[in-house]
């Protein structure tokens, strides 16, 4: 167990926040307190929660597997749609699939993405069972061998940004000239 401590002055988005730590070092929440006293308050956005499940298949003409996967994108959604329907219930569910043609010293090979809206979740249970539904599907469109299918950590769809301003007048009146 840790020592706990409150950090105050946290206005986010327009209100007032106390932010609780778990710290062994109480300067680092007194520091955070002055921070926050000091910035001009924080404003946050966030990206709707989109994760990517990620299938690779090899064995595969690149360019006409590609293409077979497109014209099934709507198919291959709708399926997709029917694994978690309590994710859909809420809003989430799958979004969209992309599809890359990569190629090495094997031969081509295709990376396929399926965007999924995982709402609250992390996403990782919801993800890799429609991968894993998806890979038949894909070996028979595609004539190729799915070998990987699983969630990505590449999470370039869910970002989350904060931003604040500190004016060079607040900074000198909290330093009281020691710089």
């Amino acid at each position: 167990p840790l020592p706990y401590g409150l950090a105050t002055n946290f206005n986010i988005d327009g209100k007032d926040y106390i932010i609780p730590f778990a710290i062994e070092e109480p300067s680092v929440v007194a520091a955070a307190s002055n921070a926050a006293k000091l910035s001009s308050g924080f404003e946050t956005s966030a990206d709707d929660p989109v994760m990517i499940g990620q299938i690779q298949v090899v064995n595969v003409d690149g360019a006409k597997a590609k293409v077979a996967v497109e014209k099934a994108r709507e198919e291959l959604l709708s399926f997709a749609t029917t694994i978690d329907p309590i994710l859909v219930k809420f809003g989430g569910g799958p979004k969209d699939i992309t599809v890359e043609v990569l190629n090495d010293e094997e031969g081509d090979m295709l990376d396929i993405h399926l965007l999924v809206d995982v709402r609250d979740a992390m996403g990782a249970n919801a993800i890799n069972t429609m991968t894993e539904k998806l890979a038949p599907k894909i070996e028979e469109l595609t004539g190729g061998k799915v070998i990987l299918r699983i969630i990505s950590n590449l999470a370039i769809y869910r970002r989350a940004q904060a931003k604040t301003t500190w004016t060079k007048e607040s900074l000198a009146a909290s330093t009281k000239g020691q710089f």
